[in-house]
Formats: C-alpha cells, structure tokens, sequence
C-alpha cells in the first residue's frame, strides 16, 4: 500500500477532505497534517492518520516525514508565503519526493517533482465550457461516460518499463502519452516510465479495470503481457517424466499467478498412457483446459493462431523445445514472457535471481522481478559480476533495484564480484532465473561456453534453473 501525505489548510480544505475520503478504496495509507478541527470528516477510516499541527513547523513536520515512507505529497494551503515554506522543509529531508500543489497565487517553482494544479484555471475552464463552440474536456464528450481516461504510471507499477507494443490492448487503447509535461511521439516500441501520463480510451468498464491494475505495485503479473498461461506439450519430444514435470510446474503457476485460466495445448500425441497420464493430472482443475492437435499444424503456426485467439500472458515451454533455436525466433515478434523449464523443480525454489547486464533492459524487468517474487513468495538475489571490467557504472540500477524492493516491500541480496558467471551460477541452487528475452538468444554462438562474457547468454544456456524471459524494447536499450 502506499503512503501518501496530505497537508491541508484554508477554504477548500474542508471540501478537498471530504471528497479525499468518499474516494477511499482502502489501497493507499494516508497521514493528515491540518491545523484546523473543523476541516475534520465525521467518520475517520483506518488507514487514515490525523495530525494537527502547524505545518510550516520544520521540526513537527520532519518527525512525520521520518516516520513513514511517503509515496507522494498533497498540499493545499491557505496562503502561497505557507506553501513555499512547506515545500522547502520538505525538501530539506526528501530531495526526490513528489509533490502537487493548489494554486491560486501563480507559484513559480523550478523543481520537476512539484506538480501545480492551478486552481484559478480549473474554476475558468468550468465556466468556459458551458459556452456554445468550444471545445470541452474529455469528461464531456462521446457517452459523457469515461470513454476517455488520464493515467498516471506509478513507480513499482507493472506497466512501468514496458513498450507499448507489449502490452496487451483489447476494448482500450494508448492513444497519447506526456512525459515531464511534453507530448510524445507515440510509437510501438516506446516504453512507459513511472510519472508518465498515458491517455487511454475504451470502454469505461474497461478503463477502470486498466486503471486499477496500472495504480497497483504487485500481484498482476501476467498482466498486462495478458491474463492466460499457456503450456505447449509437443509429445514427439517429450517422455512420461518431462511431461509430469510439465505440468507440475504449469499447474504450480497457474495457482500461484494472478492469471485467469491455464490451457494445455497438446500436439504429435503418441502413447496411450501417456495421454491418460495427461487427462488424470488436470480432471480435476476447472481452471485448466486441455486443448489437443491432432491436425500437426506445426508449433509456429499454433502459437501465432492461439495468441490471437487467446489473452497469453506466460508461454511455457519445456527445455526440449529449445534444441532447435532458429525455430524460436518468431516468439520475440509475439511480445509474450516464456517459462523456459530446467532441472529444478519450481516449487523448491527459495529465490529469485537475476544476474545484470545492461542498465536499460534489466530496468524495463525491474518491475515484474519484484511481482514474480512476491505472488511466489520467494526472496530476490541480484548477481553483479563484472569478470572483465567491461560493464557500465551499475550504481544506478543497483538504487534502482533497492528502491524497488520497499515500495514491494520485499527482501534484497546484492551479490557483487568479479568471477566468472557461469562458475558462480553452477554454485546456486533452488533458484527461479528471470532476465530479458533478447534476439541474440536465438542466435548461433561458440560452442566454448565456459569463455562466455555475455551473462545473458550465459543465464539462457543454462539448464539448471526454471526461467522467466521478460520482452523487452532492444530498441531503447540501444539508445
């Protein structure tokens, strides 16, 4: 949940309150800082908490900023001599938190986390659209129903750090997208940050849905690749045993994923027993539907047709499906996460891991890393090996990784050394591996895998540990 603060005082305080609570879904906290009993609401819910003090007080002020981790700030305020004075004590203690402000003063304010709703315009706009031939805001054209919705993207969302052509869009659309208060030229393979403004439309139904899920920082993966897990079992590469493991692990997933349904598509059936095997192991699982070929259409053409008819948020393939990579190479167009199975049985897994390479393909995962631990409920471990001086200043990430885990409020391990990866990997065990799906993955390579510096090919060639290949956009990595 997080933590938002809201410092209020003057002529709209009251009003501004009152609608903050009839609002209230219970997802955020909130911590009131006021100076005037009678702004107060009649019914005071849980997850708020109430001070009254001063809020121009740097000292009273700094203990509430202390005590919790806020997400972002509210302020409205009675005179613009409080506001700049609040603003600047609160930046003494958090140089990075967001803030927006009402005002009615025309505040001028160089900083970019300091968002300013201008008041005078809001009740000018009002007034303006009530006149004939000009054009209104969103809220009031089409069905005058929420065709048309404003988003913004949180940090720690699931939508943050992903290209737009990943995201699964069926009844709604990104039809426009503002960053640092500039309209971008929207394309496929743009990736959301977090503050970014999205314009999305569709049906409203929908819109709120989208919006709920973007405003949340866990439990959504598959979202928003799609809803469904789909298990492709080809039996002509596949015996009793990996077939067992197979569906061990996807029927694992599908009850511990947010997803909503679990198809097992089967093709090349072979022996009687092992299709018994099959029917007795999901009969009773009304959540899971088993879809057989016997057509032999081909795994390329299967996958295209069912990720067109299906919501597919998590392919899962066995390891034998991997032999013939060149085969592979179409999924990168699908934009659809891969459960790649190894050795290890999922279940065991006490962590996930994660062995960095480039900063900006390791961002654009960041978020789903933290939604796959969480829902797994395993701990996360991130590998920084570095055996031959090459890689950028991973600082940065690193922060990047560390400020994720407590806005998911989730353990961290940061291993750091210089040894070769492959020979720290083989030391791990009980580990759910997730890293980006990139094209040179499907690519040929030297068979000397031991001299690999490359620690992405390194993870994929690995067949010990189950894997999560993320999408991502290759084309902002390499900007």
């Amino acid at each position: 949940m997080k933590k938002i603060l809201i410092i209020l005082d003057g002529i709209v305080a009251k009003k501004l309150l009152q609608r903050i609570v009839e609002s209230n879904t219970g997802d955020n906290n909130y911590d009131v800082v006021y100076m005037n009993d009678v702004i107060l609401p009649i019914q005071k819910p849980s997850n708020f908490t109430f001070y009254k003090f001063d809020p121009t007080s740097n000292s009273k002020l700094s203990m509430v900023l202390d005590k919790n981790i806020h997400s972002e700030v509210l302020m409205a305020l009675s005179s613009k001599d409080e506001m700049m004075s609040v603003i600047k004590n609160i930046r003494e203690y958090k140089k990075n938190l967001q803030i927006t402000i009402l005002d009615y003063w025309g505040i001028n304010i160089k900083d970019p986390m300091v968002s300013i709703y201008k008041g005078i315009d809001v009740l000018a706009n009002g007034m303006v659209e009530r006149l004939p031939n000009v054009p209104v805001l969103a809220q009031n054209i089409g069905l005058k129903q929420g065709e048309i919705m404003e988003i913004k993207i949180p940090f720690g969302s699931s939508y943050a750090y992903r290209s737009i052509d990943s995201i699964e869009q069926k009844d709604w659309r990104i039809f426009g997208l503002y960053r640092n208060q500039k309209l971008m030229n929207l394309k496929s393979s743009l990736v959301l940050k977090p503050n970014d403004l999205i314009l999305v439309i569709g049906k409203p139904t929908v819109l709120m849905n989208i919006y709920n899920v973007i405003g949340k920082t866990q439990g959504q993966f598959p979202m928003p690749f799609g809803s469904k897990i789909y298990l492709y079992l080809d039996l002509y590469l596949e015996d009793e045993k990996s077939v067992k493991k197979a569906l061990d692990e996807a029927k694992y997933l599908n009850e511990k994923l947010k997803n909503s349904l679990l198809i097992v598509k089967v093709t090349r059936p072979t022996t009687v027993a092992i299709m018994e095997l099959i029917k007795n192991e999901l009969k009773y699982f009304p959540t899971i539907i088993l879809q057989i070929d016997y057509a032999n259409l081909g795994f390329k053409e299967i996958i295209k047709e069912d990720s067109r008819k299906y919501n597919i948020g998590l392919l899962v393939l066995t390891k034998s499906m991997f032999k013939d990579l060149y085969k592979l190479n179409f999924l990168l167009e699908l934009k659809i996460p891969i459960f790649k199975m190894g050795e290890e049985s999922l279940k065991a897994s006490k962590n996930v891991g994660v062995v960095l390479n480039d900063s900006g393909s390791y961002e654009q995962i960041s978020p789903i890393v933290f939604d796959v631990a969480t829902q797994l409920k395993l701990k996360t471990k991130i590998f920084d090996y570095d055996p031959i001086g090459q890689k950028d200043n991973q600082v940065s990430l690193l922060d990047h990784y560390e400020n994720l885990a407590k806005i998911f409020n989730e353990k961290l391990e940061i291993i750091k050394g210089v040894e070769n990866p492959i020979r720290e990997l083989k030391k791990q065990k009980e580990m759910l591996q997730i890293l980006p799906l990139k094209q040179k993955m499907f690519k040929k390579r030297s068979f000397i895998k031991f001299f690999y510096t490359n620690s992405d090919l390194v993870a994929f060639d690995m067949n010990k540990f189950n894997q999560i290949l993320i999408p991502i956009s290759e084309e902002q990595v390499q900007k």
